[in-house]
């Protein structure tokens, strides 16, 4: 970290692949960084070994974590590191991939271990379908829902071009497609600005003592 007002910025793809959705996540990290003093990290499920969540419990018996060792956990201290995330699916029959719900679900094992581990960070979201129309705003909710459980503060894009979130229509054609459309940049950028924002406001807040 580079100063007080620095926020750290974590971009989480949950796409199996590097394509479309791994573009429109480090597009939000490149634009954070161009426009707001933010530190980035980031996570792609691409490649990772990733277990479903099987609610056996063990974290909330033993408080130590998942019963799974695998490349979620790692996940884990960057989520704790960040101020802000911003999570990016690819919509999958109308909804958010496997691996972006993995993802989540296995957050229960932080949340057990320390129910407020992500009281007042703040998240957006970002969804990348194969249609104009095909499931983005659907599966951003789904993303948006996790936030609100988890005690952080859902950010939009607002009305008149963003409202939910980065919504993108890739025409198949992968991080080509994601780059021409121009509506979902500029979807994205707006969602970005609010991220962040918020996300200043919150530490100033925390700086001056506000619970």
């Amino acid at each position: 970290m580079t100063g007080d007002a620095t926020i750290r910025l974590l971009g989480i793809s949950g796409s199996p692949r590097k394509k479309a959705t791994d573009y429109i996540v480090n597009e939000a990290l490149r634009y954070a960084q161009e426009k707001f003093n933010v530190e980035t990290d980031y996570f792609s499920a691409s490649g990772k070994d990733l277990k479903f969540c099987i609610h056996c419990d063990y974290c909330v018996r033993k408080q130590q974590g998942c019963i799974h060792k695998d490349d979620i956990v790692p996940l884990y201290e960057k989520m704790l590191w960040a101020d802000a995330w911003i999570i990016g699916t690819p919509v999958y029959q109308g909804t958010l991939s496997a691996q972006t719900k993995t993802i989540m679900d296995r957050c229960r094992a932080v949340v057990a271990r320390d129910p407020k581990a992500f009281k007042n960070k703040v998240g957006a979201a970002t969804a990348v379908g194969g249609d104009r129309i095909g499931g983005q705003e659907p599966a951003i909710q789904s993303i948006l829902n996790f936030y609100v459980i988890s005690e952080m503060l859902p950010i939009a894009g607002g009305s008149f071009g963003s409202n939910l979130g980065g919504t993108f229509w890739s025409q198949d054609k992968g991080a080509e497609g994601v780059a021409e459309d121009t509506e979902g940049i500029r979807s994205l950028h707006r969602t970005v600005n609010k991220l962040i924002r918020a996300a200043q406001l919150i530490k100033k807040a925390q700086q001056e003592g506000i619970p």
